[in-house]
């Protein structure tokens, strides 16, 4: 495994790949790797020749009361797993060459409406930082394939529409999310939880499924369950930020067309704010 810090050395081995026709896969991740990850890596070996994946802290995508600097970096334990799998490229830019003018200055990639409401409406920016460096990062590897969890459900929507917008050449994957046996969805803020708030934090995805087998029961008093379920994540300890029913397609408040549904749900948990869906599909 290769690994690179400097865009242009990465440009450099880039173009030898486009010259031996090359399929490039691309993970971009924030490191502080776990099998969610690991398993995103495993999905673009299936598809690519030469796969790429990325450790950068983005420092645009958080907010200024948020975790950047306590954020884990664990970059040996992450370059040994990555050569463990096989990958061909560890890519680790510096800040100061992704931002070279400073984030204050910084040309910025926003995809509207989508970026806006769910977590973008509790995190206000965070999906235009992401938006942005996922652009820039895309700029740089020119993947033929890249490949996110379906954990951050948002997210992926706000790149695939980016992706379509700007006319980029290359498919977004979506991997469904990567669950510890008690059903917690594995997440690089988890290591913030207490053991008595990890005994707690399996309650978020149990409230996703009882959301789900409502919905799939017939109940379509959306604004009802969710005050319900709030209502008991708060009782059990947990504060939550929202519980969201959306049309999986648009995140819009779903109509009666739509059959695919995602239920999103976000709350603190000591340190860590943690997020999940689940999708539901209706019965005709």
């Amino acid at each position: 495994m290769q690994i690179i810090s400097e865009i242009s050395n990465l440009r450099e081995i880039r173009r030898s790949w486009q010259i031996e026709g090359k399929v490039i896969g691309f993970v971009p991740t924030m490191g502080n790797l776990h099998q969610g990850h690991l398993t995103l890596v495993q999905e673009a070996r299936k598809v690519a020749d030469i796969v790429v994946v990325s450790i950068f802290v983005n420092p645009l995508q958080f907010g200024p009361d948020e975790d950047l600097e306590a954020y884990p970096r664990t970059m040996a334990q992450d370059t040994q797993a990555l050569q463990e799998l096989g990958v061909d490229v560890l890519f680790t830019p510096k800040a100061q060459d992704i931002y070279p003018r400073g984030l204050e200055q910084q040309t910025f990639v926003e995809v509207p409406g989508i970026s806006y409401m769910i977590c973008g409406a509790s995190r206000p920016g965070h999906f235009r930082g992401v938006a942005t460096i996922v652009c820039k990062l895309f700029n740089m590897v020119q993947p033929n394939h890249a490949f996110f969890g379906e954990k951050d459900f948002q997210q992926l929507q706000v790149i695939k529409a980016m992706v379509t917008d700007l006319s980029m050449n290359l498919h977004i994957h979506g991997v469904p999310t990567v669950r510890d046996a008690d059903g917690l969805a594995m997440s690089s803020r988890n290591q913030y939880l207490k053991p008595n708030e990890r005994a707690l934090a399996p309650l978020l995805y149990q409230t996703l499924k009882d959301i789900a087998d409502l919905i799939q029961l017939g109940r379509r008093d959306y604004s009802k369950i969710i005050i319900e379920k709030k209502q008991k994540l708060a009782e059990a300890g947990l504060k939550p930020d929202y519980i969201e029913i959306r049309a999986a397609d648009t995140l819009l408040m779903p109509g009666h067309e739509d059959m695919r549904l995602v239920v999103m749900v976000a709350a603190f948990l000591g340190r860590a704010r943690l997020i999940d869906n689940i999708q539901v599909t209706l019965k005709d």
